[in-house]
């Protein structure tokens, strides 16, 4: 392993070499001590610390959310484009704020309680499936199915037409890498292709016949605000791709990753299966420890100075998330894993305006399959090794083979 300088004197976001996808934390490490205000070869900055962080996500005059002007050069006038461009995550107000307020209003604390019991029936019904075979792959047979019966349900979507789901939406994520091979360029315009023809039959059935929109996130971004504005069906259309794949990647990382580190860490499972009510401050462990989504990105709008570098307008600042959660000026120990880890203000739901809006739902997901299946399977150990994902933006698992007991 090189120095800690020297890493940080040649990081490269686009050009990061294999080691690095398996762990990044010494290289977060490294940039954090003796460059935490990065300046890549392509001009963007790279931010590490804490602080710097929280600040760019609360000031959102100076630090613009919209992906214009990134995206155009890295995709072209292609569907990945057109899609990544009117999302809700990749915009200012005044969009962002409308669809923003029609997500939330489906998904407020007493709807997502409602949500409840049929997440419980879900899990238990996947130990059970895991449980006659005696080992699993805690990724595809569990991680991966919870939050795509949990999003398909929000939108409605019938269970035999929830198939394709999963695919779709990690041929779209992916295409978010630093860099991109036309393989992956290729597979996330095909994902966005053949799910805008999937939603505008579903969007047609549900104008025909709406459901609940308390319940339904689909039928409430369909009708508006009562006696407000409505969405375009671009809007309408590219929002529940995104619900879809904030929902699922995210979500399928935070348990996959959860699992694993109870694994890894035999001193915290053992905690928690005598203490299982630091299930909550076990998922937020999770969360700073293993971010699922490592990554955030800001365009610079007006003259500021970061850490005392001074940003011209039309940078473009890559956030480091995964480094400011292991902080040590805001995280004691950061490095260790500790389920009862409090106060734990860790970013992985990002902060301000555009902290994620479905952070209660995917919390109640963490901690039922978490909880669920540590109760159930509480000696269980790894078959194999592990299978890492192999992205530098979402952290997380293609495989996780284990024998239960």
């Amino acid at each position: 392993m090189p120095a800690a300088r020297e890493l940080a004197e040649s990081f490269d976001l686009r050009a990061l070499p294999p080691s690095f996808y398996e762990d990044p934390y010494p290289t977060y490490r490294a940039l954090r001590e003796h460059d935490p205000v990065r300046r890549m070869p392509d001009g963007s900055l790279f931010l590490t610390r804490w602080a710097d962080l929280d600040r760019v996500y609360r000031d959102t005059r100076t630090f613009s959310s919209d992906k214009h002007a990134e995206f155009l050069p890295k995709y072209g006038a292609s569907p990945l484009y057109e899609h990544h461009t009117t999302s809700l995550v990749f915009n200012d107000p005044p969009l962002h704020t409308r669809v923003r307020r029609l997500i939330m209003g489906a998904l407020t604390p007493r709807a997502i309680a409602g949500m409840e019991p049929a997440l419980i029936a879900l899990v238990d019904r996947l130990l059970d499936a895991m449980a006659t075979r005696g080992e699993a792959d805690l990724i595809e047979d569990y991680a991966a199915a919870i939050p795509i019966e949990v999003i398909g349900n929000l939108l409605g979507v019938p269970q035999e037409e929830r198939g394709p789901l999963r695919g779709w939406s990690l041929a779209i994520l992916g295409a978010l890498e630093p860099v991109l091979t036309p393989e992956a360029t290729a597979r996330g315009n095909v994902a966005v292709t053949e799910f805008l023809d999937y939603l505008r039959t579903l969007v047609a059935q549900r104008r025909a016949n709406p459901l609940d929109p308390a319940t339904c996130v689909l039928t409430r971004l369909i009708q508006g605000e009562a006696g407000g504005e409505r969405l375009t069906e671009p809007e309408l259309l590219h929002n529940c791709i995104f619900l879809l794949n904030a929902g699922h990647e995210t979500t399928t990382n935070l348990i996959g990753n959860g699992l694993e580190a109870l694994l890894r860490f035999p001193d915290q499972r053992a905690r928690l299966l005598a203490a299982p009510s630091l299930i909550g401050t076990a998922v937020e462990e999770v969360l700073r420890f293993e971010s699922s989504n490592q990554l955030g990105n800001r365009g610079v709008a007006a003259s500021c100075e970061i850490g005392g570098v001074a940003v011209a307008p039309g940078t473009l600042v890559t956030l480091c998330i995964g480094a400011a959660n292991r902080d040590p000026d805001h995280f004691p120990d950061p490095e260790r894993f500790d389920i009862g880890r409090t106060p734990n203000r860790h970013l992985a739901f990002a902060a301000g305006a555009h902290q994620c809006a479905g952070l209660a739902l995917a919390r109640l997901e963490g901690r039922i399959a978490i909880a669920r299946f540590l109760a159930r399977f509480p000696g269980t150990a790894l078959s194999a090794r592990p299978v890492r994902g192999g992205r530098a933006r979402f952290r997380g698992f293609l495989s996780l083979p284990v024998r239960l007991t």
